[in-house]
């Protein structure tokens, strides 16, 4: 590359950050001082954190029996009191709580109803012991969409969860399909927040690489662009569709896949919808995902997440302090970290 070609590449990069509005502090900071960051926690910052799963008891349990895991990582073991060490420890006030990978359906749609219905009771229960500290995404019963419609009635509407936790696919049938419209159709009448998180691809996983490294984030760019595609974001405009993990690789690839989810076949048509969705933070505050990000979406669709406890405390307060360091402005740190979300659950205010 020469001198002029290299100069130009360089200026696009810092074009990007300058949109974005941000410059990292340090673009390499250690380890040690990101967690020491996440450790301080900005003194009276108080976060809602849109990532954060539950595991009840009985729940992990009945994975254990099947002999289940959450794509390569074993099922941890969940408290409200380690929870709420969490959240103290890194100025977390509310955590949005959510079941992650396998779900409740295992392929019996009966079971699936009933564990549903157990998990949005125990997470509602919560709720109120705790209040301020916890809401909930309620787990539905995808693929069976009967089922689906009727416990996010119940949890919607009887339980008061703050939106539903939808896997990106089940099964190798992936978020957008058409059989699943009825489901949108409810949600969106309800004006509901949906957390899209990953699940294992439907294809084996390369030898000694577990789904949760790579395959999580191809599954959410997968759901995402195929919900960009069938035109999703026009047909259900009342639906806040947050995409787990920075949206996979949907920001770093947007330009290369935008005229495959355009309308019109045109990148700026397909730019517009993928910056439609949502993006959260957990494990994506490295210098360089945050660039990207920052890059790519619109400054008021992203939300702080801790994926606590699939992410050790160690390793979430890690990341929560690379979040720290990052050269954010007072109002985009505030905006990340609270406001932001605070327009998805106005009932946080």
């Amino acid at each position: 590359m020469n001198r002029r070609k290299l100069l130009q590449t360089m200026a696009t990069a810092a074009s990007a950050t300058a949109i974005a509005g941000i410059m990292p502090s340090s673009a390499f900071a250690s380890q040690t001082a990101a967690t020491e960051g996440g450790a301080r926690a900005l003194k009276g910052l108080q976060r809602i954190d849109t990532h954060q799963h539950i595991v009840p008891p009985f729940y992990a349990k009945w994975l254990d029996s099947r002999g289940l895991n959450a794509g390569g990582l074993p099922i941890p073991t969940w408290s409200a009191e380690g929870a709420l060490d969490l959240m103290d420890s890194n100025g977390i006030q509310t955590g949005i709580l959510s079941v992650s990978t396998p779900g409740v359906h295992l392929g019996n749609d009966a079971e699936a109803r009933i564990k549903a219905k157990e998990v949005n009771e125990f997470c509602a229960e919560l709720v109120d012991k705790h209040p301020g500290r916890f809401g909930f995404f309620a787990t539905l019963t995808l693929p069976d969409v009967a089922g689906a419609i009727e416990q996010a009635e119940y949890a919607l509407t009887k339980l008061k969860a703050d939106g539903v936790v939808l896997l990106a696919n089940v099964r190798g049938t992936y978020l957008g399909t058409p059989e699943w419209d009825p489901l949108l159709e409810v949600l969106n009448r309800h004006k509901t927040t949906v957390f899209v998180h990953p699940s294992e691809l439907p294809a084996a996983p390369v030898e000694g690489i577990p789904p949760y490294a790579a395959d999580f984030l191809l599954d959410t760019t997968r759901a995402a662009l195929n919900l960009a595609k069938r035109g999703c974001l026009e047909r259900y405009p009342d639906l806040k569709i947050i995409l787990a993990h920075a949206g996979g690789f949907v920001p770093y690839a947007a330009e290369r896949m935008a005229r495959v989810c355009s309308e019109d076949g045109s990148t700026a048509g397909g730019l517009k919808r993928l910056r439609q969705f949502y993006f959260d933070t957990a494990l994506s505050s490295s210098p360089y995902a945050l660039s990207a990000l920052l890059a790519f979406a619109k400054p008021e669709n992203i939300t702080f997440g801790s994926d606590w406890p699939y992410a050790n405390k160690e390793r979430s307060s890690y990341f929560t302090g690379l979040l720290d360091s990052f050269g954010f402005s007072t109002a985009q740190r505030e905006a990340v970290n609270r406001t932001n979300a605070l327009k998805l659950f106005p009932r946080l205010a």
